[in-house]
């Protein structure tokens, strides 16, 4: 039988933390996960993961594994050293039940080499558990949800189908940004020997708005006036995702200026506001009268814009 070295298993040093070792075991069972993994060796890569994880993860039997010392390597034959089963108060090589690693539907010993050491029947928590058994809990997986600008601000429940066919009803919060991820626990790889299923995370993408723009919480818009408005100031009406509502242009406003509408953007602590960028439309000189009535503002305003670039 070969030793095995469940450090380097996990892709970890000797004298790793519980903690590194914890999520070295995380990482590589979300990427070697049967449900998930597209590597041809994912299930077998899964069953020598959690059995690494089985004997690093548990700190006395850490110790135990430890106490083989540096002279086995692995690949090297191995025999386990006089008085080893003294270690575990009697528990002999190969006896007892053999540890199962579920994986998906599938099921898998553990390896000859983890038997000889510990015999049968533990689990991931450490201590033997009732009827033997491996249970490890399932991966967490990721997808991407699209979702309107109006369901972001106001939130709503919706219908997401799964690339594997599952079909759940998803609850949007309101205030929900782009990029921000929705958790829902349990609904992720199925757990391993009846372990506890992963949790699903829904990345949000918010889909382009024809009015408005999203940076963060803020929204944005452009906000056309004519130039009497601009020049004299004036009460206009504005949507917003709320619903309409006035505001006031200060007299002198040019195109590009910015106007805040306090705490009209998403929802949050604190809720983002609402800008609103005005944009100086000039009415069309399409007939006689309204030539007329330009040449007249040319005689009696005179105007030079580009006075600065002299």
């Amino acid at each position: 039988m070969e030793f095995k070295d469940y450090y380097k298993l996990l892709g970890v040093s000797r004298d790793a933390s519980q903690d590194t070792i914890k999520k070295a075991y995380r990482k590589l069972a979300r990427k070697y996960h049967p449900d998930v993994s597209k590597e041809a060796d994912a299930e077998e890569r899964f069953k020598e993961i959690n059995e690494a994880y089985e004997v690093l993860g548990d700190a006395g039997k850490r110790r135990a594994y430890d106490d083989l010392g540096s002279n086995w390597k692995s690949g090297q034959d191995f025999r386990p050293p006089p008085g080893w089963e003294d270690i575990f108060g009697g528990v002999r090589a190969g006896g007892g039940r053999r540890a199962t690693a579920g994986v998906g539907d599938a099921e898998g010993d553990f390896s000859d080499f983890f038997e000889t050491l510990f015999g049968g029947g533990f689990h991931r928590a450490g201590g033997r558990r009732p009827g033997g058994g491996f249970q490890a809990r399932g991966a967490d997986q990721n997808a991407r949800i699209e979702i309107t600008l109006e369901q972001a601000a106001h939130g709503g429940v919706m219908s997401v189908q799964l690339g594997n066919g599952r079909r759940l009803q998803v609850k949007i919060p309101p205030g929900v940004t782009e990029g921000q991820r929705i958790r829902l626990a349990g609904q992720g790889g199925p757990g391993a020997g009846g372990g506890p299923g992963g949790d699903l995370y829904l990345e949000v993408s918010i889909r382009p708005h024809a009015r408005y723009r999203l940076e963060g919480r803020d929204v944005h818009m452009d906000l056309p006036v004519t130039p009497w408005e601009a020049a004299l100031g004036a009460t206009v009406n504005v949507p917003t995702l709320e619903g309409r509502v006035e505001l006031k242009i200060p007299p002198g406003s040019q195109s590009g200026r910015r106007l805040r509408l306090k705490g009209r953007g998403l929802a949050g602590r604190p809720a983002g506001d609402q800008y609103v960028t005005l944009q100086i439309v000039t009415p069309p000189a399409d007939t006689e009268q309204a030539r007329a009535f330009y040449e007249r503002m040319k005689k009696d305003l005179p105007f030079e814009p580009r006075e600065h670039l002299k």
